[in-house]
């Protein structure tokens, strides 16, 4: 039906006025606001599975942190409520199986420790009372005791080790005498001290068991692992846990594996995956305890291999590989309430996809995709997920097995998400390397207008096994950029994760060949599909791998950007290989040590190409940064500074390779695109 164009007028005038309302009451998204947006984390179902408790993250800029406080729904996202808060914070809940009780941890007391508090009214309760913090925890599936992760010498108990502790602060001398590596790992300095799993009774009575108590090993495993390496037994009477007890080989092993501990501590923990020489992690016991989990990669020494679902019978049954012929890497994995079924979460695509994998056939059905799934669990007849995306933080939903019948239960960001404007996100994919296809998101500006011309900033991933994809991120979020007038353009070059394992491995031995093509290609696909793009006004950033692309690029790719930000990334290969941690990384990706192949360190290390270097290079570095040491950065800069190059330095001495306190992402932003504005817009 044709409209007469007096009415489509009248509708474009009625649409115009809407559009300069929103305006009016709403503004371009900014770092505040990012900062502001609360974050929802570990979401935990009722044994009833009637309500859902979880935590919130809020900022506090006044004390320059964030503080978690717990929060319950029904699931069917009704009665949407605070459940406790306090200054210190209180996070990580889990139910009592017995339902109504929620354990969670809090630093109420001075230290961190376990309290619980009634669903249906009262105060939380402490309930234990350890001279030291307590990491994580977990309750068994009896609810009569409680896993704790808490650092101690080992060999020595808590009390034993706050004694040691108390005793080594009152020495004048400061000096520390290492036999082994790690000397430090990620933001820490070692100081002999090992996480170790500890049972105690839920009520916190009595002393706790150290579990390991012969093992000089880490569960969960330093620096990101949490109570998903652990489960108790279905009988409650013992532990399997994930622990890499590889001697002086931890600096440059990936041999995690699993273990199993009686939880009495009556005797030494048993290796169970001793015949696979590479990482196994993350137990999860079927419904009917007979059949225990794990994800297990096949290569040792190498972090990003691909992970598969394996299912041993338990306890001393054979063990069957369920997923060999699916070429995704699960991160998560959980039982359906049959047993018939494992869910995995997984990348695909530019996305974290949940996947319906079949016990007895091992095919693999999609259910949930469409930006990023975080902690899925059974809940009844439907599945509860965690989900954001590029226009979104993380709300809780829950959908059928199928994926079907979707259901939003959460809406906490609401009020926040309405009052700003967010630029539109939008994937595309062009012929890479060896004309072979890659993937990546352009996210326009805010207010876009097709007949004006935009600045582009060109954002490259870490890892460099890693991804930009369709997720709310909270220090790389292309929407910041967008929210300041740019276009945002980042490419899943050949190495990222997410589209097949050789597309991941396409990078060893090659940082500076294939991935550089694939930024090559997708910055021209980018630029040619979309006219609105100014190509003369274009810079690149990135971080860690991406902040070593960018030193790469400044002198292999020296006349394409008007600036560059380069942010915790190494300048010498050879040279970060010596000052890093983990040495499997380096090892395994440039094939080799440089004594053993000097070759795979010279091949395209950025040193080298330092006299190409012309392009204006804003260097931000960590100084708590573990992996990729500060003098990385200060060398970059110190270049620069000779060179006559237009360059900044920005230090962030309490640092690690992330830029973590509100007030330093607020400074980290204002630098970065007051950087890009002076050269872009300028």
């Amino acid at each position: 039906m044709r409209c007469p164009i007096a009415v489509l007028a009248t509708g474009l005038l009625l649409l115009a006025a809407s559009a300069g309302r929103a305006a009016e009451t709403t503004h371009p998204f900014t770092v505040h606001d990012l900062l502001a947006m609360d974050r929802i984390a570990s979401p935990a179902v009722s044994p009833d599975t009637r309500a859902v408790v979880f935590s919130v993250r809020v900022t506090d800029m006044d004390a320059n942190k964030g503080r978690n406080d717990l929060w319950i729904a029904d699931t069917d996202g009704k009665n949407v409520r605070r459940l406790t808060t306090h200054p210190s914070g209180d996070s990580d809940p889990c139910w009592h199986p017995a339902g109504r009780t929620v354990y969670f941890l809090s630093g109420r007391s001075g230290s961190q420790q376990v309290w619980k508090i009634e669903t249906d009214g009262g105060e939380a309760v402490q309930v234990t009372d350890l001279s030291l913090d307590v990491n994580a925890f977990r309750l068994s599936p009896d609810g009569k005791s409680l896993l704790l992760a808490v650092d101690v010498f080992p060999g020595l108990s808590i009390a034993d080790t706050k004694k040691r502790l108390d005793a080594e602060a009152e020495k004048k001398a400061t000096g520390r005498l290492y036999e082994s590596l790690f000397v430090r790992h990620w933001d820490a300095w070692s100081d002999g001290r090992r996480t170790h799993l500890f049972v105690t009774g839920s009520d916190g009575k009595g002393t706790p068991v150290d579990v390991m108590a012969s093992m000089n090993a880490d569960s969960p495993s330093r620096p990101f692992g949490g109570m998903e390496e652990t489960a108790f037994t279905p009988d409650s009477r013992s532990v399997v846990f994930t622990a890499k007890d590889a001697g002086r080989e931890e600096a440059w092993s990936t041999n995690f594996d699993l273990f199993l501990a009686p939880a009495d501590g009556s005797a030494s923990p048993v290796r169970l995956t001793a015949a696979n020489r590479a990482w196994d992690t993350s137990p999860v016991f079927s419904p009917d305890g007979r059949t225990l989990a794990y994800l297990a990669m096949s290569r040792p020494g190498y972090e990003a291999d691909r992970f598969r679902v394996v299912l041993k019978s338990w306890p001393d049954g054979p063990e069957r590989v369920l997923t060999e012929a699916w070429d995704r890497s699960p991160s998560e994995i959980f039982w359906s309430a049959d047993g018939k079924t494992i869910y995995a979460v997984a990348e695909d695509i530019g996305q974290r996809a949940l996947f319906a994998v079949d016990v007895k056939t091992g095919g693999v059905k999609p259910v949930i995709s469409g930006g990023y799934v975080r902690s899925p669990q059974v809940c009844g007849k439907r599945i509860l997920f965690g989900l954001d995306h590029l226009k979104s933080p993380v709300e809780l939903y829950t959908a059928r097995p199928d994926g079907g019948d979707v259901r939003k239960i959460t809406d906490i960001n609401r009020d926040k998400v309405a009052a700003v404007r967010f630029g539109e996100p939008e994937q595309f994919s062009f012929a890479g390397w060896n004309g072979e296809t890659v993937h990546g998101y352009i996210v326009r500006p805010v207010d876009f207008d097709p007949a004006k011309k935009y600045p582009v900033a060109f954002l490259i991933h870490g890892g460099p096994q890693g991804s930009f994809g369709n997720d709310f991120h909270y220090r790389w979020n292309p929407q910041v950029y967008a929210g300041a007038g740019y276009a945002a353009v980042m490419v899943d070059f050949h190495g990222s994760t997410g589209y097949g394992q050789a597309f991941t491995d396409a990078i060893r031995g090659d940082w500076g060949g294939k991935p550089l093509e694939d930024l090559q290609k997708g910055l021209r696909a980018a630029l040619d599909s979309h006219p609105w793009m100014d190509g003369d006004r274009v810079g690149a950033l990135g971080a860690s791998y991406g902040g070593y692309m960018i030193n790469w690029i400044a002198g292999a790719w020296p006349d394409r950007f008007r600036c560059l930000v380069t942010h915790d990334g190494n300048l010498d290969e050879r040279m970060a290989y010596f000052d890093t941690e983990e040495l499997w990384f380096p090892e395994w990706d440039h094939m080799g040590t440089p004594w053993t192949n000097p070759e795979g360190y010279a091949k395209h290390n950025p040193v080298d190409l330092v006299k190409n270097w012309k392009t204006p290079m804003l260097v931000v570095h960590g100084g708590r940064d573990f992996r990729v040491v500060e003098t990385q950065g200060l060398s970059t800069f110190n270049a620069l500074q000779r060179l006559g190059i237009p360059s900044k330095l920005l230090h962030f001495p309490d640092e690690n390779h992330w830029v973590l306190k509100p007030a330093n992402s607020v400074l980290w932003h204002d630098t970065v695109l007051g950087w890009l504005d002076r050269w872009l817009k300028g």
